[in-house]
């Protein structure tokens, strides 16, 4: 018998079917006990073996999208923030809007949940195994000007436009040169109506000029991004306030 086991084994290993490895014995004397099928038998086996590659696929997603913390939609206190739509926001977790290569944007000041919610939509679309990747809008403009000046910008953007979901998080924290602005315009346009983008912002668009140096490219980049997008206002109080003003009582 064990030299059985030696083989079934050597052959999963060759196809690396790994969860049928974890788990072919367990499901074996179950099988036998039960007395199932050959055919109910396999199905579990295939089954172990699906939800092995499910389940290592959202891993190495949720690694690569670069997350700044895990925090869930489910988590969210909607109730903190009575002026947003949660049936709206809610909705978004179906990602449609990821299929119809839409944006999300949530404007507003500063710790109200933008980046939260922006989270909590990402980790929806690594469990749906999609590609996605968090920048802050500063980390993504630096990375840009970089691959500029080492001559690699075209593929840096093909890498970019690849993705499902980009998540861009605090436009507006760093005023934004005319050079930057058109990077960051290129790559807005490249992903136009071919991928999603969530943007998050503590500056309403009518404020945008106090971001960006050059109005007309900032004009274009709310243009390309408001096209198909759902747009969140949240203007409730700081949960970072709140939580520090708890903490000192």
């Amino acid at each position: 018998m064990k030299e059985l086991h030696r083989q079934i084994e050597s052959h999963m290993r060759a196809l690396k079917l790994k969860g049928m490895i974890d788990e072919y014995r367990e499901l074996s004397e179950r099988a036998a006990e039960s007395k199932l099928r050959y055919e109910e038998y396999l199905a579990l086996l295939l089954e172990a073996e699906a939800k092995r590659k499910r389940d290592s696929s959202i891993k190495a997603k949720m690694a690569k999208s670069k997350l700044p913390y895990i925090k869930t939609l489910e988590e969210f206190d909607f109730t903190f923030q009575p002026g947003l739509n949660d049936k709206e926001v809610i909705r978004l977790s179906s990602l449609e809007f990821i299929n119809q290569k839409g944006n999300v944007i949530f404007l507003g000041p500063p710790g109200v949940g933008k980046t939260h919610l922006s989270v909590g939509l990402a980790i929806k679309a690594c469990m749906a195994r999609l590609r996605v990747l968090f920048m802050t809008a500063q980390g993504l403009i630096e990375d840009l000007m970089v691959s500029k000046r080492q001559g690699n910008l075209l593929g840096r953007l093909l890498f970019y436009s690849r993705l499902h979901l980009l998540i861009i998080d605090e436009l507006g924290y760093m005023p934004i040169t005319r050079e930057q602005a058109n990077l960051l315009f290129q790559l807005i346009s490249m992903r136009y109506e071919k991928g999603s983008i969530i943007l998050t912002s503590n500056y309403n668009f009518d404020e945008w000029g106090r971001v960006f140096e050059d109005n007309v490219v900032a004009s274009a980049i709310i243009d390309r991004l408001v096209h198909h997008a759902k747009i969140f206002y949240i203007n409730g109080e700081s949960y970072r306030l709140k939580n520090k003003l708890k903490n000192l009582n």
